[in-house]
């Protein structure tokens, strides 16, 4: 099916099928070049474009129910198509709002670290380089050479892959084509998942996965019509174009996915 709809890229997880396995992570940290340093153990300092969250009902043993949720970058569009957080906020206009992919782009070159768009990032998926990244003998060899290496003192984030992207456009266009097909264009993490949780696609093509997974209300800043269905902090309207699925009504809950009058009703966990 052919459509004229300028192109949306968006991802769908399913953390009823996600076991925290982590390959995504280490998927996107070799495909993109993400630096690391011998001592990982501050977090703080750590730079992880995809990170996988573990999450609790809260109940104790035998209710206890565990979940598992990956988080890479939202590519959020915000009230207005293109008012992400992020790129409201960037003086130096290093990171974008693509019109023809909905991805929030980040050129390093731009960037002067002034950490604005960490700041205003809801879902913290920015990090700042503190250092150069210096890679182990021979290691070199393995980079990725269609991904840049980013130095110190500029902020980096999850891209959605883009440069797999354009070289599927570049392929296409060589074909003679003008568009690309959904297989052509799939993120390392989605290629990586041993469960099959992590779907990529085109959220504006009724033809591919992700649309027909959460059939995003359009007319509506893409909510999902799936009742499975829920994006992270709906409520602050930076709507983003990772969705994912549960039919666990904690899990949904814990998105901030409740409904008004459920919103009336609830009451915090207490522990103890």
């Amino acid at each position: 099916m052919k459509h004229n709809k300028a192109q949306k890229f968006g991802m769908v997880i399913d953390l009823d099928k996600c076991t925290g396995c982590g390959s995504c992570m280490v998927a996107c940290m070799s495909e993109n070049n993400v630096p690391f340093r011998k001592d990982e153990s501050d977090k703080f300092l750590s730079i992880t474009w995809m990170r996988v969250y573990r999450l609790t009902n809260g109940k104790p043993f035998p209710n206890t129910d565990i979940c598992y949720l990956p988080r890479p970058c939202m590519q959020c569009a915000g009230q207005h198509e293109g008012h992400s957080p992020c790129v409201s906020v960037c003086p130096a206009i290093a990171t974008d709002y693509s019109t023809e992919t909905g991805i929030v782009s980040q050129i390093y070159t731009r960037c002067f670290g002034c950490r604005y768009c960490m700041a205003s990032c809801p879902y913290h998926a920015r990090y700042f380089n503190w250092w150069d990244p210096i890679w182990p003998d021979g290691m070199e060899k393995y980079l990725s050479p269609n991904v840049s290496p980013r130095m110190r003192g500029v902020v980096e984030k999850c891209s959605f892959c883009f440069h797999r992207y354009q070289l599927a456009k570049e392929k296409a266009f060589m074909e003679g084509r003008r568009n690309i097909e959904e297989n052509e264009y799939q993120t390392a993490c989605t290629q990586a998942c041993p469960a099959g949780a992590v779907t990529f696609g085109d959220l504006n093509n009724p033809d591919h996965a992700v649309y027909n997974l959460v059939k995003p209300d359009h007319k509506h800043s893409g909510r999902p019509t799936n009742p499975h269905a829920f994006r992270l902090l709906e409520r602050l309207g930076t709507n983003p174009k990772v969705y994912y699925l549960s039919s666990r009504k904690w899990v949904r809950q814990v998105g901030d996915n409740y409904l008004k009058n459920e919103a009336k009703v609830k009451k915090p966990v207490h522990h103890g």
